[in-house]
Formats: C-alpha cells, structure tokens, sequence
C-alpha cells in the first residue's frame, strides 16, 4: 500500500466532518466533495461514515429526493464538532512538526 493511501485513510475522517459541518450532505455527495480534493472511492467513504455515525460525532435523517429514492443525510452533532476541532488542531500540529523536521539538516 502507498503512504498516500495511509495519508488519506488518516484524514479522511476530518473532511467528512469538515463537509458536513458546513452543509448536511449525503453520502455520495460527500464522496463527490472529497473528490473534488483527495482521490477517493465511494467505498471508502462509507465505512468512515458509519464509524462517525456510531461514536455520535454525526447524526442521519431521512429526506425525500426529488430525483429518485430518499436519500439519507448525515448532520454533525456538537460532539462531531468538537471532535472536529480537536482532529483539526492536531493535524496542524502534525504537519507543522513534519515541515520543521523536513527543513531541518
């Protein structure tokens, strides 16, 4: 496997919930989002999502689409947002420390 794949698996979760903190989104809407930025599969995306969902940093809901099926939304709860935070804080931190140790020697 890639380090970028380990990369992505490892952030995933922080865009996910920086997407939907923005805006309620379903789950392929989210995977077209992400994509717009990081390559990913719908796949992958999912088992993320159910993760989020069963630790109570999202939330889902029903809602009727005018193109099809309904489709199911996924909400950030105020837990998701300080679980945002915290993963955004630290991701900061992370590539701060990674840029200071590439400059340095």
């Amino acid at each position: 496997m890639r380090a970028s794949s380990q990369f992505k698996k490892g952030a995933l979760e922080m865009c996910v919930l920086h997407f939907i903190q923005k805006e309620d989104r379903y789950g392929y809407e989210l995977t077209q989002r992400v994509n717009q930025f990081i390559p990913i599969t719908e796949g992958a995306l999912y088992p993320v999502l159910r993760r989020l969902v069963k630790e109570s940093y999202c939330e889902i809901y029903t809602k009727e689409s005018p193109d099809g099926p309904s489709r199911k939304y996924y909400q950030i709860t105020q837990k998701g947002t300080e679980y945002l935070e915290l993963l955004e804080h630290d991701w900061d931190e992370f590539v701060e420390q990674v840029s200071k140790l590439r400059r340095a020697d």
